[in-house]
């Protein structure tokens, strides 16, 4: 794999970065090994390291160019040596092993906090993974860290399945009616542009322009100058990271779903903005006078194109409609915005920040992505994301798949992020945190499974299990 320059999204991400601030995403990864059958952690080490290191684009660090200026390139790293990346820890074991599998998942998302704080080392491919192991024969799980200029959450995925036994959903393809697709030839094509060709690089570039100053012009509608809200949200950075997690009933969600319309996200959305409220009320806090912003990250990659480099990212912007004291008006409020935004769709609107840093040069991302980290508190309080995984059942060495928990990095004058997935009959919640900001996450993972429960008892007459 020869030299590639960053694309202009992947360069705003590496030099957003900063100690207090390290611009990696993650997943905790829990797996539960069959009585009498669980590997032996150098095994487990050995066999992440290997796939690992075939992953070419694994092998690639990031290294400085001179043009264009600013910029910086994926090279090979000729000095890789995977040990540098896959490592074991160890868990106390007097606490991984109390309480059964909760010490462990205890011990292990207080580990994976702690582990989540340290920035990835620059001058290497930025990416590490932990196998986390507590009591001999019982669960482990692996931390995966990857840098964000490397991976969004598509293309993390896409990564993972290189790493993780993919064992195909039978009952889900037999659902889906799904034919495996014949490759089409691509024929021979000249690498001289045509003059429509050139015509047409040359439109697209004039409507990229036009909209990157349509979202210019929305953001500067859009930011605020009181930055005033909920203390915890609003709390200077301490550098430090917290990790909760939380499992909800998919089941009871496409419930939910069946009742209320809209799609599966603005369920989740509306039980994030029910748990924030809860949570805040329980701490003693008045609710913020102006409801917190969201920022949804929306995917524009293209069905089948999660392998494509580069982040391809656009977002919404959705207030949380804290102050409503009704959950099923919670949840009509979030229909009624996100349906507004898709309406609007994703390359529209002060959301869509990521479209705006694709026409920047690459100088602007080096020197302005500083100020344009501190100024990300201006536009939102809060990060919510869903990463889609595939329909299929994961293991490693042997051992299943218990729950996969996603993270997403903070961003300057952020005190929280929140990361959903489904899998199997879950849907599984990562929440990262600053730690001095949020010292009581678990209590607001807690939230979010309250928030279901009370909206599966207002489900009207008639929709049930």
């Amino acid at each position: 794999m020869g030299t590639e320059l960053l694309a202009p999204l992947d360069l705003a991400f590496w030099h957003l970065e900063s100690d207090a601030h390290p611009m990696h995403l993650g997943a905790l990864a829990v797996f539960a090994p069959e009585p009498g059958r669980a590997p032996a952690p150098d095994d487990l080490l050995d066999l992440l390291g290997t796939r690992a290191a075939a992953i070419p684009r694994l092998r690639m660090r990031v290294r400085d160019v001179l043009l264009p200026v600013g910029g910086a390139a994926w090279s090979a790293d000729k000095d890789f040596d995977v040990h540098r990346h896959v490592k074991r820890v160890q868990l106390p074991l007097d606490t991984a092993s109390a309480e059964g599998d909760g010490g462990f998942m205890a011990a292990a998302t207080r580990l994976a906090g702690e582990l989540m704080e340290q920035p990835l080392r620059r001058g290497l491919p930025p990416w590490q993974m932990y196998v986390l192991t507590g009591a001999p024969g019982g669960p482990f799980a692996v931390l995966v860290k990857l840098h964000h200029a490397l991976a969004d959450g598509m293309r993390a995925v896409a990564i993972g399945a290189g790493i993780f036994d993919e064992i195909a959903s039978v009952a889900g393809r037999a659902r889906s009616g799904a034919v495996p697709a014949r490759p089409r030839p691509v024929p021979p094509r000249s690498w001289m542009p045509g003059p429509r060709q050139v015509a047409g690089l040359a439109l697209g570039r004039i409507e990229d322009l036009g909209r990157a100053f349509g979202v210019g012009a929305s953001l500067v509608r859009a930011s605020r100058i009181d930055l005033r809200g909920a203390p915890a949200l609003s709390a200077s950075s301490s550098g430090t990271r917290r990790l909760a997690t939380a499992d909800l009933d998919a089941e009871a969600v496409r419930l939910i779903r069946r009742a209320a319309g809209g799609t599966g996200n603005d369920i989740l959305l509306a039980v994030v903005a029910g748990a924030l409220r809860r949570w805040m009320l329980e701490r003693g806090e008045p609710l913020p006078g102006a409801d917190p912003r969201a920022l949804v990250p929306v995917s524009r990659r293209r069905p089948g194109g999660a392998a494509a480099t580069g982040n391809r990212l656009s977002a919404y912007l959705l207030g949380l409609p804290v102050s409503e004291e009704d959950p099923w008006e919670r949840l009509k409020a979030v229909r009624a915005a996100m349906d507004r935004n898709k309406a609007a769709g994703p390359l529209r609107g002060a959301g869509a920040v990521a479209v705006l840093a694709d026409q920047l040069p690459s100088l602007a991302h080096r020197f302005g992505a500083p100020l344009a980290g501190s100024a990300a508190r201006m536009l939102f309080d809060v990060l919510v994301t869903s990463v889609p995984l595939p329909r299929s059942a994961l293991s490693l060495a042997g051992c299943p798949l218990r729950a996969l928990y996603p993270m997403a990095p903070l961003a300057r004058g952020q005190s929280l992020a929140v990361a959903l997935t489904t899998y199997g009959s879950s849907v599984q919640i990562g929440l990262v945190a600053d730690g001095r900001a949020l010292p009581d996450l678990e209590r607001l993972a807690r939230c979010t499974e309250e928030e279901v429960a009370e909206l599966l008892t207002l489900l009207p007459t008639g929709v049930g299990r």
